[in-house]
């Protein structure tokens, strides 16, 4: 099967730091390779792929120093580059946020599927959608599906990462520290991160990006909580130091306060062995298996009480939970079902 992807530019693809949109663009499209398929690249130059890769701006935006840059320009003419090579693929599949392709593309929607990888309950949605109605949609839970149930939902495809990219090891590390991953958001709520953390009279370190619209959130709510001692910031993590971070941890904390579409942390966090304990909210359920890879909570008081059995799961248990239902290759068989559905064809994923 010939299938386009088309990336964001805010990131490269696999991205240098934080982006997990774009990391899991990487996997999915190196499992679509390695499955068999012909697969499309459309991303920044900065991108590393298996795939043929056509590059649509030189460096990511996030990470190209020039001052002045124009998001919608790079994204409009990014389109125009795939919408110029349509014909060359049997289905366009695209991770933009918003819909921004949807008017390039209307006459040819039943040969392209959106995942979207963000929040669907912006008030303008909708109404947006509502003009395009024919564009077939991929959402990763049914919690990010429930906000706009009149979309025309082909699949629920769940994450997946690759079997190989973090290799537990179960002697090593103290355990003594729980981890926080991610965004430095009032959304993600580092700061219920450090009480949950304080309150069980246990060590917590916070690996996390700081964004612009974040700054102020950080200065008044995070950074007056860590001192370097029982609250430790070690910064915005790269890929190559994530293992060791999370398998070292004795659980991570995942205390969001918003509806969350997946929470790739979280299976990250499994992949290394380390249970979880998230918020009863978005997608949580979805991938929290209570009492098999961890733990939801309700409340602050819920969330520490259940801190000593998160640390009594068996990790090695953790570790076999990620590999039944959060594989790349599951992945990517699950989309290549969904395009073969689409296109009426009897394509199937090819085993290697």
């Amino acid at each position: 099967m010939r299938i386009a992807h088309v990336a964001p530019l805010y990131e490269s693809v696999p991205p240098k730091f934080y982006g997990g949109t774009e990391r899991i663009i990487h996997f999915l499209t190196e499992a679509l390779v390695e499955l068999g398929h012909e697969v499309t690249l459309f991303a920044s130059g900065d991108s590393q792929t298996s795939a043929r890769l056509i590059p649509c701006r030189e460096k990511a935006l996030r990470l190209d120093p020039q001052p002045l840059k124009s998001e919608i320009a790079a994204h409009l003419a990014m389109l125009d580059e795939v919408r110029k090579r349509a014909n060359d693929f049997d289905i366009i599949h695209f991770h933009l946020s918003h819909f921004l392709h949807f008017p390039f593309f209307e006459t040819m929607a039943d040969r392209t599927v959106t995942t979207p990888h963000g929040r669907l309950d912006y008030a303008d949605l909708a109404p947006a959608y509502g003009r395009f109605p024919r564009f077939p949609m991929i959402s990763i839970s049914r919690s990010q599906r429930a906000r706009l149930p009149q979309a025309n939902w082909l699949a629920t495809i769940l994450h997946g990462l690759p079997l190989d990219l973090y290799e537990p090891d179960y002697e090593a590390g103290d355990n003594t520290y729980l981890a926080f991953l991610g965004r430095f958001s009032r959304d993600k709520r580092p700061d219920r991160a450090v009480e949950i953390a304080r309150r069980a009279g246990i060590r917590i370190k916070l690996a996390a990006k700081i964004g612009e619209d974040d700054r102020a959130y950080f200065r008044d709510h995070v950074e007056p909580l860590i001192d370097g001692d029982r609250v430790e910031y070690v910064g915005e993590i790269a890929e190559d130091r994530k293992a060791t971070f999370l398998g070292n941890a004795a659980g991570l904390i995942f205390p969001i306060d918003w509806p969350e579409p997946f929470g790739l942390a979280v299976i990250e966090a499994m992949a290394c062995g380390t249970p979880v304990l998230a918020w009863n909210c978005g997608a949580m359920p979805e991938i929290i298996d209570p009492g098999v890879n961890g733990y939801i909570a309700e409340s602050i008081d819920d969330a520490v009480a259940s801190i000593p059995d998160l640390l009594s799961l068996d990790r090695r248990q953790v570790r076999q939970s990620f590999e039944r239902r959060f594989c790349a290759r599951r992945m990517a068989r699950d989309y290549v079902d969904a395009y073969a559905r689409l296109l009426g064809t009897d394509v199937q994923a090819q085993a290697s």
